[in-house]
């Protein structure tokens, strides 16, 4: 899954990062040219800075329809402490996505444990793919916690790992993922990782080899595993498809 941009990069940090929806088009029909296969998308406001609108992510999926018919693509909550849980929950209602990504510490903010679970419940019945942030690994125990208690109501939820932190220099280590993984080696679970810094492309073969599935781009990572800047998010998802021979 292609990451391009995520919420806090700007083109200082790199030109071919993208910001308006044309360029978010732009730059994922480059990446499935070199083997990616879904998009996690984020928009970004008339100023670049990352929304949570739901009309801007009404125009990025209609013109993601237009250009990739039946391509995987999946919206962010992610709040940046921006954005209140009820926001979240709101957008996800409003919006009704096909796909959506949701931080789990950030939707459980408000601690208001019953409103995250009539809003999960509430994606299971508009067959809305919810795939639930994990940033470390209490939350992973926090998370079967919750699978348990029904909260989180799907019988294979979806995951994602995050091997970090959105902080500057953060570089993941490839000896994390088998523990994060070990976390859920008795469940069935749809589970996936993204990774930060040079150690990336390693740390999503590992994550793969495991039976997981990567997620790669710009949000996490500009640079090459040898350190060089990568030329596009296209160029980290060639990277990692060479890797994998």
């Amino acid at each position: 899954m292609l990451a391009p941009n995520g919420a806090r990069k700007t083109k200082a940090d790199h030109p071919r990062l993208p910001v308006t929806v044309a360029e978010v088009i732009e730059e994922t029909r480059a990446a499935i040219a070199a083997g990616a296969d879904g998009l996690h998308a984020h928009i970004r406001d008339a100023e670049g800075k990352h929304s949570l609108d739901a009309g801007l992510y009404r125009e990025l999926l209609a013109e993601t329809d237009r250009a990739f018919p039946g391509f995987f693509v999946q919206i962010t909550t992610e709040a940046v402490g921006q954005y209140s849980a009820q926001v979240q929950r709101d957008l996800v209602r409003d919006l009704r996505p096909k796909q959506v990504s949701i931080g789990m510490r950030e939707i459980l903010s408000d601690g208001d444990e019953a409103a995250t679970a009539d809003l999960f419940a509430f994606c299971k019945v508009e067959g809305i793919g919810v795939q639930h942030i994990l940033y470390s690994e209490e939350e992973c125990r926090e998370f079967i916690a919750l699978h348990d208690k029904l909260v989180i109501p799907d019988e294979v939820p979806q995951i994602l790992h995050v091997l970090g932190r959105y902080s500057v220099g953060q570089v993941s280590d490839p000896t994390d993922v088998a523990r994060r993984a070990a976390h859920f080696a008795d469940r069935k679970v749809d589970w996936g990782l993204c990774a930060f810094g040079q150690s990336e492309t390693d740390c999503l073969i590992a994550a793969l080899a495991l039976g997981g599935k990567a997620r790669i781009g710009f949000e996490n990572n500009l640079h090459h595993p040898d350190g060089r800047l990568a030329d596009s998010n296209a160029a980290r998802v060639a990277d990692l498809v060479a890797r994998l021979g």
